[in-house]
């Protein structure tokens, strides 16, 4: 039975039609010869039988058939019965032929075409409706089976494509989302430094050496600015980003850090305790990617902080770990929710801030072969620590 499942459509047509006429070459033998056995039983009803003997015994040689009686000498019913014995003797080969025929076709086309047909458009149906979740199951090793494979393999491969689509549209949403949020730091430093010399300025409060270092540091936040647009423009995706890598020591990322700090906390009101343990060793990473994940956790803990955000900065020559810890309610969410694209954990957030931050930073640790901690502290607040191996 599988062998006949699986032969090819013009063989199983063959076949069937094959079996078709045979049984009904079969069939017609059988009620031709019951019509002319019935026929010649009505018909010796009828026969004057001394005339039959004479003939028969006149010449033995001949075989003599029973004589057909006129029909007005048979009773009407006998009649009636002899003609459908006529018509049966005459018609019963074409009539089961056309029989068979249908049968045979219709049988082929239940157990051939009905269900690949209907998975098939079924199929087209949901693909219209721009459903791809569904699988085509018809597996028998015929035309309609490869068809059908081959359908399916059409269905996997829109299937893919949209997911590619949907894919690639979502990265370019992140990336101009996260050329949004992270331009905000710069602008923010560059924004603190303006209010500060129109402040101080015409109260003249400040020195010379004073407004050259907010210039140099203003120049400093516009390069970066420059720089990263520059090499966003350059990216398909946030993962796209190529790590340039250079030194970086301690003392040089302290100052950048709390250069950031002083900005940040003058514009929140919140304290801002900038520490770490000092360390003459040097770490090869990625200083721009690093400043940019310090500078979302920064924004983020000052976001949600009652009074005081605390960094801690640990560098050694192998890794560097940057833990900003808060005294807010802590993480209320879970923390993996915390990470993802475009998380936000109140509605008011969604007003302000697009929830890239945490996102783009767990991007930028993994790219640089670290990763991003998130815990709750048991009195309050939240820890969230950036850690950084070293690129060789």
């Amino acid at each position: 039975m599988e062998k006949i499942k699986n032969l090819s459509l013009r063989k199983t047509i063959v076949l069937y039609m094959t079996i078709s006429l045979l049984v009904c070459f079969f069939l017609s033998v059988l009620i031709v010869r019951t019509a002319i056995t019935v026929q010649n039983n009505i018909w010796w009803k009828y026969v004057d039988w001394e005339k039959y003997f004479e003939m028969t015994e006149e010449d033995a040689r001949y075989v003599t058939d029973v004589p057909r009686p006129h029909s007005y000498e048979m009773e009407k019913l006998d009649y009636h019965i002899s003609e459908i014995c006529d018509f049966l003797q005459t018609f019963t080969v074409i009539i089961l032929s056309v029989v068979g025929s249908i049968i045979a076709v219709f049988l082929f086309y239940k157990h051939k075409l009905k269900n690949p047909i209907e998975e098939l458009e079924l199929a087209s149906q949901q693909i219209c409706h721009n459903n791809l979740d569904f699988h085509v199951t018809y597996e028998n090793q015929d035309e309609m089976g490869r068809l059908c494979r081959e359908f399916e393999r059409m269905r996997g491969q829109l299937a893919q494509n949209n997911h590619q689509l949907w894919k690639t549209i979502e990265e370019e949403k992140a990336l101009r989302a996260a050329i949004a949020h992270d331009v905000r730091s710069p602008l923010s430093v560059l924004e603190g430094y303006q209010e500060m010399l129109s402040e101080y300025l015409l109260q003249k409060e400040i020195e010379r050496e004073q407004i050259q270092e907010m210039v140099s540091e203003s120049r400093k936040q516009i390069a970066r600015m420059d720089a990263f647009v520059e090499t966003m423009r350059k990216m398909s995706s946030l993962e796209a980003r190529e790590l340039v890598i250079g030194e970086i020591t301690y003392e040089q990322l302290q100052t950048e850090i709390q250069a950031e700090v002083n900005i940040l906390e003058k514009k929140s009101g919140k304290r801002c305790h900038l520490c770490g343990a000092a360390t003459k060793e040097t770490f090869m990473g990625d200083k721009e990617v690093i400043l940019e994940v310090t500078e979302n956790l920064l924004s983020n803990a000052l976001r949600y902080a009652r009074k005081e955000v605390e960094i801690k900065v640990y560098l050694t020559a192998s890794e560097l770990k940057i833990m900003v810890k808060d005294d807010g309610a802590g993480l209320q969410a879970d923390r993996e929710a915390v990470t993802k694209l475009f998380y936000q954990q109140n509605i008011k957030d969604s007003l302000k801030h697009t929830g890239m931050g945490m996102y783009i930073s767990r991007l930028y640790c993994e790219k640089h072969g670290g990763r991003l901690l998130l815990e709750n502290e048991e009195n309050g607040g939240a820890v969230i620590t950036a850690v950084f191996h070293r690129i060789a």
